[in-house]
C-alpha cells in the first residue's frame, strides 16, 4: 500500500511541475503588454518607463530565467505581488479562496450525497416507472447549463421570495445562516450536473453489481434486501464512483468561476477574471496553480480512498 501512495506522490510532483510550465508559457502567449496596460492606467506610456517596470517585475530576463525565478518563489510561497494592488499575491489569494472551497465542498456534498440513493433507487427499480422518470431527469440535468440554471433559480426566487437573499456573500463565521442562505442556489445550480452525471453511473455500478455471484449467494442465505443492496452490491460500485468524484471535482472548479459571476461571490473565479483582464501574470499563474494543485490533490485522495475500496489496488 506504501509502494502505490508514494507512485502516486511521484506522479502528483510530475503533473504539477508540468502544469507550472504550461500555466508559465501560456500566460506570456496572452495578447496585449501588461506593463503597458498598467501604465496606462496610471500615466504616460513612455518607452523609459515601460523599460524600468519591465526590470521591476523581471520581464526584461531570459523566459528561462524568469521561470526558475518564479518556481523557486512559488516553493516557498512566494507568488509575487499583484501589479495593480501591490500586494503579496498569496494574499490576495487567501481573500477569494474561502468562497470557492465552500460552494465547491456544498456542490460536491449535495451531489455526490444524493447521487447514491438515486442512482440505487434507479438500479432497484430498473424499468419501472421510477427509473424512467428519473434518467429522464438525470439527462435534462446534464444539459441544463449551470449559469442559466443559476440565473433561472433567481428569477423564480425573486417572484416567490422576495426577501430572500440570493446574492453576495456573506462569511459563515459572521452570520451562518445568511451564509447558508446565499449559498443554496449556487450550490444546488452547480451540483445538479454532478448529481445527474454521478447518479447515472452509481446505477450502471450497481446493476453490474446486482447481477454478480455473491449477491446471489447473499440472497440465498435470506439476508434482506436492503442490506444486499447497500452492504455487499454497493461496496463495489463505489469503486468508479470515487474515481469519478475526482473528475467532478475539477469541473465544479471551473464551473464555479462562471456560477460566483451570477451570483456576485467574491471567489477565486471572479479574482482570475479580473486578473486576465489587467493582465496581471503573477496573480493570474498563481491562482491557476493553485486551482490545478487543489484538483490534483483531491485526485490524489481519491487514488488513496480507491485502495482503501479496493483490497485489489494495493497488491
Amino acid at each position: 500500500m506504501n509502494r502505490v501512495l508514494l507512485a502516486r506522490l511521484i506522479d502528483l510532483v510530475i503533473v504539477l511541475f508540468g502544469v507550472s510550465i504550461i500555466v508559465f508559457l501560456m500566460i506570456r502567449m496572452i495578447p496585449g503588454d501588461a506593463v503597458a496596460i498598467m501604465l496606462g492606467a496610471n500615466t504616460e506610456i513612455t518607452p523609459e518607463r515601460m523599460a524600468e517596470l519591465n526590470r521591476r517585475v523581471g520581464l526584461d530576463r531570459p523566459i528561462i530565467e524568469q521561470y526558475l525565478l518564479w518556481a523557486g518563489s512559488a516553493l516557498r510561497g512566494d507568488f509575487g505581488t499583484s501589479l495593480w494592488t501591490g500586494r503579496p499575491v498569496s494574499t490576495e489569494i487567501l481573500l477569494h479562496l474561502w468562497p470557492t472551497l465552500e460552494l465547491t465542498f456544498l456542490s460536491l456534498l449535495v451531489g455526490a450525497v444524493l447521487a447514491v440513493p438515486v442512482g440505487c433507487l434507479m438500479a432497484q427499480t430498473r424499468g419501472g416507472a421510477a427509473d424512467v422518470v428519473m434518467r429522464v431527469s438525470a439527462i435534462a440535468g446534464l444539459t441544463i447549463p449551470s449559469f442559466w440554471l443559476g440565473i433561472v433559480l433567481i428569477l423564480l426566487l425573486s417572484s416567490w421570495a422576495p426577501g430572500f437573499a440570493s446574492l453576495g456573500y456573506v462569511p459563515f463565521s459572521e452570520d451562518p445562516v445568511g451564509n447558508l442562505q446565499r449559498m443554496v442556489l449556487p450550490a444546488f445550480a452547480l451540483a445538479l450536473p454532478i448529481l445527474a452525471n454521478l447518479s447515472r453511473l452509481v446505477r450502471s455500478a450497481m446493476l453490474d453489481a446486482l447481477g454478480q455471484d455473491y449477491v446471489r449467494t447473499a440472497r440465498a442465505k435470506g439476508l434482506p434486501e436492503r442490506r444486499v443492496v447497500y452492504k455487499h452490491a454497493l461496496r463495489n460500485a463505489l469503486i468508479p464512483f470515487l474515481t469519478s468524484v475526482g473528475i467532478m471535482t475539477g469541473y465544479l472548479l471551473g464551473g464555479a468561476i462562471v456560477v460566483e459571476q451570477v451570483f456576485a461571490i467574491p471567489g477565486l473565479g471572479r479574482l482570475i477574471l479580473g486578473a486576465i483582464a489587467e493582465r496581471n501574470y503573477p496573480l493570474i499563474q498563481a491562482t491557476i496553480l493553485v486551482v490545478t494543485a487543489g484538483f490534483v490533490f483531491v485526485n490524489f485522495l481519491v487514488d488513496f480512498l480507491y485502495i482503501v475500496v479496493d483490497p485489489r489496488v494495493r497488491a
